[in-house]
């Protein structure tokens, strides 16, 4: 049998003009970040039981209802996993694109996945993300997501009274402390 490419001759290699490469770089960046979250849904689509029995409740008798996707409502590993997940894209797509400096009037931790309230803000921010920057969210999507989710939870976690309002307001002085809660503060009275 002979070869089918034999006789044909090898493409010539793509050249790309130096100032374009800055360009590709970023495309390439943005098109690997797409892909580890469209791998994050993949992975909790296949995780949800599909066609099985529905779970009974401990009576035995009614199915319960669905799993919430929210992760306060997760414990144990799939928390972990949650948490990792909504890790990665903190630390690729949120903090490097709307990170802005570290100030008084705009706190960061980098510990927040210590903070509860950090970690329940950001997680809805991301399940928003996920929603809105979809294909099938059609083209204002992503301005939606910006007005209706992301400009609220940023100004809520970075605000002087916020989450880490008593963590790092200097990027050359690292802190970081978790804030009383009201029932906290009325046990210790």
């Amino acid at each position: 049998m002979s070869d089918p490419t034999a006789g044909t001759p090898e493409p010539e290699p793509i050249r790309i003009p130096d100032e374009d490469l800055d360009d590709l770089a970023s495309t390439l960046a943005r098109t690997i970040a797409e892909v580890r979250q469209h791998g994050v849904l993949l992975d909790r689509l296949g995780a949800e039981p599909g066609g099985e029995e529905p779970e009974t409740n401990s009576d035995g008798d009614e199915p319960d209802g669905p799993a919430s996707v929210f992760i306060l409502a997760m414990g144990g590993a799939e928390y972990a996993a949650e948490l990792a997940a909504l890790g990665n894209w903190v630390t690729h797509v949120l903090l490097p694109v709307y990170g802005r400096e570290i100030g008084s009037t705009r706190p960061w931790c980098s510990r927040w996945h210590e903070h509860p309230e950090a970690v329940a803000r950001l997680h809805g921010l991301w399940l928003a993300w996920q929603q809105l920057t979809d294909v099938e969210a059609g083209l204002t999507g992503p301005s939606t997501w910006h007005r209706d989710h992301l400009d609220h939870a940023i100004a809520q976690l970075r605000s002087p009274d916020g989450p880490f309002a008593a963590c790092t307001t200097s990027s050359t002085r690292p802190a970081h402390r978790l804030l009383s809660s009201p029932d906290q503060l009325e046990l210790a009275a």
